[in-house]
């Protein structure tokens, strides 16, 4: 398996390993180190690689970055009641070109995807989501992305990639895999009204930041659809953070970027999770730490993973039927999770890309919504984009 692009664990970070409990996480990793190679992969449930890259930042003046803070607050941490185990397989580092590092991020990805294990991608600029994005070119025929941010990021497609365009090239670039986007915490202030009115012609979802805070179970049915989950650090509000040059003072606490992660990791679809937009300084700490826990909620989350999704047996779910807009909605509920689905409607003479999508994820307040004759958008926006 070559995977020679890979560079090891810093020896500070190993030396700093040393130091803590034998009941720490740092301690029941297998880590990629100089001294003894790359770990082996067999029944390993999830792989943290580290991502150097950030010349495709809009803001980038030459600056490096490093992870070894994330990685020493991460190893810190001590595991709960999990099964999954975990890798570290070190840095990708800047490649000749940018380029050269999608490639390499590319290739990782698809190795481990292909054999079951969920990368943790820590970056470096969000554009590296490109790169995961067309990873999937030959694992999975459609993909949807959900983006947690305060931007779209739909840029100038025109123009090269950038951190703050990446998904005007997902959308636009060969081959056509993107299914659906979803945003979760976007603030309008920080969007063209143009972009705005793009996501809706486009039927993407997208959640703003007040609607998220007020109920964060909206992201649930979201991450539960999602292939490729990619978080924008600077989503969080700068109080929150020890350093981060774009951040705002509007944005998700800990308490609800953490949720947030969690509900990615529960999600049997996720297959992907990604931070991106680490700024180091020398007062990184907070940051760090903020940025462990997220990946430590994502874990348990993988780790409490129920497959409810199996609709073949009429003893595992229960079925509800209801009228909303002179429209038959179905809605099924899972007795393992209480977990709810609506249905799409194939449309049998249009060439659709939903065959695989039938059953969309909801909420309990979608139900109740279509009772009270309230179409749910989810339902709406997934109809549509099965009649494109």
């Amino acid at each position: 398996m070559n995977f020679n692009f890979l560079s090891p664990v810093s020896d500070t970070v190993l030396a700093h390993n040393e130091l803590l409990s034998q009941q720490a996480l740092g301690k029941k990793i297998k880590v990629h180190s100089k001294q003894q190679g790359l770990p082996d992969l067999d029944n390993v449930k999830i792989a943290i690689v580290g991502v150097l890259e950030n010349r495709n930042d809009i803001n980038y003046i030459g600056e490096d970055i490093y992870l070894d803070d994330i990685r020493k607050s991460f190893y810190s941490l001590f595991p709960g009641n999990w099964s999954p185990s975990i890798v570290d397989l070190g840095d990708i580092n800047k490649g000749e070109t940018v380029e050269d590092t999608y490639f390499a991020l590319k290739t990782t990805i698809t190795i481990l995807v292909k054999k079951n294990i969920i990368p943790i991608i820590l970056g470096g600029s969000q554009d590296l989501t490109y790169a995961c994005y067309r990873a999937y070119d030959t694992i999975a025929p459609m993909v949807n992305i959900v983006n947690v941010d305060s931007k779209f990021d739909l840029g100038d497609s025109a123009k090269p990639i950038k951190n703050d365009s990446f998904v005007g090239k997902i959308i636009l670039d060969q081959p056509y895999n993107l299914f659906n986007y979803a945003t979760l915490g976007y603030q309008t202030y920080f969007n063209a009204q143009e972009e705005i009115d793009l996501m809706d012609k486009l039927y993407f979802e997208s959640y703003r930041l007040g609607q998220v805070s007020n109920d964060i179970t909206i992201a649930e049915p979201v991450m539960r659809d999602a292939n490729i989950v990619t978080v924008d650090i600077g989503s969080v509000k700068a109080s929150e953070l020890s350093s981060h040059t774009s951040a705002s003072p509007n944005g998700f606490d800990g308490k609800e970027i953490c949720a947030i992660s969690r509900y990615a990791g529960i999600s049997n679809k996720v297959s992907l999770f990604g931070v991106y937009e680490f700024k180091p300084s020398e007062n990184n700490e907070v940051t760090s730490m903020l940025i462990a826990q997220m990946i430590w909620y994502f874990v348990e989350g993988v780790s409490f993973r129920v497959k409810d999704d199996d609709f073949l047996n009429d003893n595992n779910y229960q079925k509800f039927i209801t009228l909303a807009d002179h429209q038959e909605l179905i809605f099924y509920k899972s007795k393992k999770t209480q977990r709810w689905w609506i249905e799409i409607p194939f449309l049998e003479e249009v060439n659709n890309k939903l065959k695989r999508h039938t059953l969309l994820p909801c909420t309990h307040q979608d139900y109740l919504d279509a009772c009270k004759n309230i179409v749910p958008e989810r339902w709406y926006k997934a109809f549509q984009k099965n009649c494109l």
